[in-house]
């Protein structure tokens, strides 16, 4: 029997360590990228380290423009202004340099184009710095879109440790919901026969398990705790590449999260809202809840909605509405079929609301 082909976008190469941000040049000569280059940044983060890029891009004597946008999440109105942009000035590559946002619509806009992209993270509050997808919202509903994978990451540790703690804690949370997203798609498998991959699924899982393993020294302020952190989130975008679809990393917690972002007035970070879903799914799956709410804990992740400014309504509405999300990816949430009665129950069994 004749099998389709299976395609794999993996980042050609990542780079993690400290004032990385000066090899930036070097990487562009050594992938022929000589002409003209195109960065997509945020005001706070062009000051951080977006001058600093166009400075030694333009010390390499290439010619850099550069866009500057207020968007906070990632929409088709804002990914076509920036195509409009790349259409107008034709460069050869396009650095996104920033947070989540910032770096899925580089990647969205990019691949529409169909130019090379670069992932400059100053933050490592999610998994998406080196994966081939990006969270598309401002439709009907948020969900993920195949774009393609950065050719090149570039992970600055003195850069992405000025940020406060609670974006390393936020990005710990998006590993740990590894925890449930591995065993929603394992069940989905089982129940439903969908495709499975058990290679990307135990590289998801040993992520997770990698965060876990070294909680002690993900603190405040040190290197080695920033580098395990990045080191598992950059294993979670590969796991992504090579399975072609996000599944080993984003499960029913994340449709939680998704719903969360719809029905609250003011949503926390990604990372946070997964944590938070983690914990939920892990008591809906009969998993051990309470050592995952300890191990969120410890990392500085909040576990309760009040700890994220989100009332217990908005949590109660975004457990009911969750599964409808992305009604064709099977979770627990299908299982359940939660009621307005049970996600309280549930919400309120588990701590994240009182």
């Amino acid at each position: 029997m004749t099998t389709s082909p299976h395609r794999m976008q993996l980042p050609r190469e990542v780079i993690v360590g400290d004032e990385t941000l000066d090899l930036i040049g070097d990487v562009c000569k050594r992938l022929n990228f000589l002409d003209s280059a195109f960065l997509i940044t945020g005001p706070e983060t062009i000051e951080i380290a977006g001058r600093k890029v166009i400075d030694l891009l333009k010390e390499e004597h290439l010619e850099v423009n550069h866009y500057v946008t207020n968007s906070q999440v990632a929409t088709l109105e804002s990914v076509r202004i920036i195509e409009n942009e790349i259409r107008k000035f034709k460069p050869r590559i396009v650095l996104g340099v920033g947070g989540g946002t910032k770096i899925d619509l580089a990647k969205l806009s990019s691949a529409r184009q169909g130019i090379p992209f670069l992932s400059i993270p100053t933050t490592a509050s999610h998994d998406g710095m080196a994966s081939p997808f990006a969270s598309l919202r401002g439709l009907e509903r948020p969900y993920s879109v195949l774009a393609h994978s950065p050719m090149v990451v570039i992970a600055d540790t003195s850069v992405i440790g000025q940020a406060p703690h609670r974006y390393v804690a936020s990005g710990c949370a998006d590993v740990i919901a590894k925890f449930t997203s591995t065993r929603d798609w394992e069940m989905a498998h089982e129940k439903k026969g969908e495709y499975y991959a058990q290679y990307t699924a135990s590289l998801a899982l040993m992520s997770a398990r990698h965060i876990a393993d070294n909680v002690e020294k993900i603190k405040p302020g040190s290197e080695e705790g920033l580098r395990i952190v990045l080191e598992s989130l950059v294993s979670c975008g590969v796991a992504m590449g090579i399975a072609g679809t996000s599944r080993p990393c984003s499960g029913s917690e994340h449709l939680f999260c998704h719903a969360l972002d719809l029905v609250a007035e003011k949503p926390a970070m990604h990372g946070e809202e997964c944590g938070l879903g983690t914990i939920m799914m892990a008591h809906l799956h009969g998993m051990e809840w309470e050592k995952i709410a300890h191990l969120l804990r410890d990392l500085g992740a909040p576990t309760t909605a009040s700890e994220i400014g989100v009332p217990p309504k908005d949590v109660i509405e975004a457990l009911v509405i969750a599964c409808k999300i992305r009604p064709e990816r099977y979770t627990i949430l299908d299982e359940k079929r939660l009621t307005y009665k049970s996600a309280e129950e549930l919400a309120r069994a588990t701590g994240v609301i009182e």
